[in-house]
């Protein structure tokens, strides 16, 4: 039974952390090679799985000296089938290392939690295609279909909800609401937005949160934003609009650069890490209901220390 279902405590009035850019810290820091930028392999061998619990551990760690709650997610951001295929997984090896990604994270829980720091676990679902372009767009209705089987997973396992990262469209965003919906599994989608503050779609964020409230009667527990830098959606957030009140969680890159130049890039860009958590202050300003807090690309237990030392 998971702990947590059926009360999420980071929906209360305290700052949770999350963990930074796993796949950057993971070839960047330390030296591990991710083909088609996918962390979940890792989970199959003994030296994998060693190396996933050493990027955790400094997050559980920081949450429990800290006497903070700590949201972590799951490995498994490219656990689909799409990239599961391409990576020579079948349906049974897909459902069994998104399982595993589950019991690691159980480990954790265990060695770490407190009573005054919970630690909720995540099953975290990625996009079918690539997470900058949305190419190749599914209905929401193929987008329920597709993200079924890992939402099933999660939903069988100890996994307190499920997070949706890096969401470059709306379709994709509604159809895995309604998965978790009809799975009565708890749900947060976390969207990415260009240099411009829009989606990739050009979509502007407060209509992509709108639609998808609109389309699944307001299952995502909440929003969040993640993989772009605090300077690309600030603006939007400077009159307190309405709608941002369901923003409730942010992710930020550590890097001002647009996802094209990321893409590109041959070296890691960690920016700096007490600067970003002085944006992390204003955000605070700007959203009263940020709750969980965390980073993306570039971004590593340094920067989520100084996150939370700033806003926490």
């Amino acid at each position: 039974m998971a702990k947590y279902r059926n009360a999420l405590p980071q929906l209360g009035e305290r700052i949770f952390v999350t963990d930074g850019g796993i796949e950057t810290t993971l070839i960047f820091l330390d030296g591990l090679d991710l083909p088609l930028f996918a962390a979940f392999p890792l989970h199959d061998t003994p030296e994998g799985w060693a190396a996933l619990k050493k990027y955790f551990t400094p997050y559980a760690a920081l949450a429990r000296d800290r006497g903070a709650g700590c949201v972590l997610e799951t490995a498994t951001w490219r656990a689909n089938h799409d990239w599961g295929v391409k990576l020579g997984y079948s349906a049974e090896a897909l459902e069994r290392v998104n399982r595993d990604a589950v019991k690691l994270l159980l480990e954790l829980r265990k060695e770490f939690e407190t009573e005054a720091s919970p630690l909720v676990i995540s099953g975290c679902l990625g996009p079918r295609g690539d997470g900058y372009q949305p190419e190749a767009k599914m209905t929401a209705e193929e987008a329920q279909a597709y993200h079924d089987l890992q939402v099933r997973v999660f939903a069988e396992t100890d996994a307190d909800l499920v997070t949706a990262i890096t969401m470059n469209y709306v379709e994709e965003a509604i159809g895995i609401a309604r998965a978790a919906r009809a799975r009565n599994m708890p749900v947060v989608i976390s969207f990415t937005v260009e240099t411009d503050g829009r989606l990739p779609t050009g979509q502007s964020l407060q209509e992509a949160i709108e639609e998808t409230d609109a389309a699944t009667d307001g299952a995502p527990l909440y929003y969040m934003i993640n993989c772009a830098h605090p300077e690309h959606f600030r603006d939007l957030l400077r009159d307190r609009p309405e709608w941002a009140r369901r923003l409730q969680g942010i992710r930020a890159n550590a890097s001002t650069k647009s996802h094209a130049e990321l893409n590109e890039s041959t070296e890691l860009d960690a920016g700096d890490p007490e600067a970003l958590a002085r944006d992390y202050v204003e955000l605070k300003e700007l959203l009263p209901a940020l709750r969980v807090v965390g980073g993306c690309c570039g971004t590593d237990h340094r920067h989520i220390t100084a996150i939370h030392s700033a806003v926490g």
